[in-house]
């Protein structure tokens, strides 16, 4: 990820963010540990930029560390308007989390209802499969 991109992405730099973007930014791209831009400002609760990003067609079901993606991020860190907006956007609902034992095989309804968050809970809940 380029420095730039990455620092307007964590300062939640809308104006700086569309710019990028209109140069050719990739809103996909990785920083050293995984992370999209669309994970980064999920976590950090930047929802101008999430949307900015959704509009700009950033996949919302790339996962990084412990299978988390930024609908997951976003409900780790207690930001459900985004966790909502996300959802909308049609982010996967059976998305699981791996490895540490707080995230493993947990979707972003399991990891609301670990966090308090009946209400966003039930707007996560995954669709059955057909089987």
């Amino acid at each position: 990820m380029d420095a730039v991109w990455e620092d307007a992405i964590k300062r939640g730099d809308a104006g700086m963010v569309r710019d990028l973007l209109g140069r050719g930014a990739d809103a996909d791209s990785r920083d050293r540990y995984g992370q999209t831009a669309l994970m980064l400002t999920a976590h950090a609760g930047h929802g101008e930029v999430v949307e900015i990003l959704i509009a700009h067609g950033a996949k919302l079901n790339i996962t990084a560390k412990f299978g988390l993606s930024a609908l997951m991020l976003a409900v780790v860190a207690g930001h459900g308007d985004i966790a909502r907006l996300l959802a909308k956007a049609g982010a996967d609902l059976s998305l699981r989390g791996t490895g540490a034992p707080g995230f493993a095989e947990k979707t972003a309804h399991d990891l609301a209802m670990e966090r308090g968050l009946p209400e966003l809970a039930a707007t996560l809940q995954p669709k059955p499969r057909p089987g």
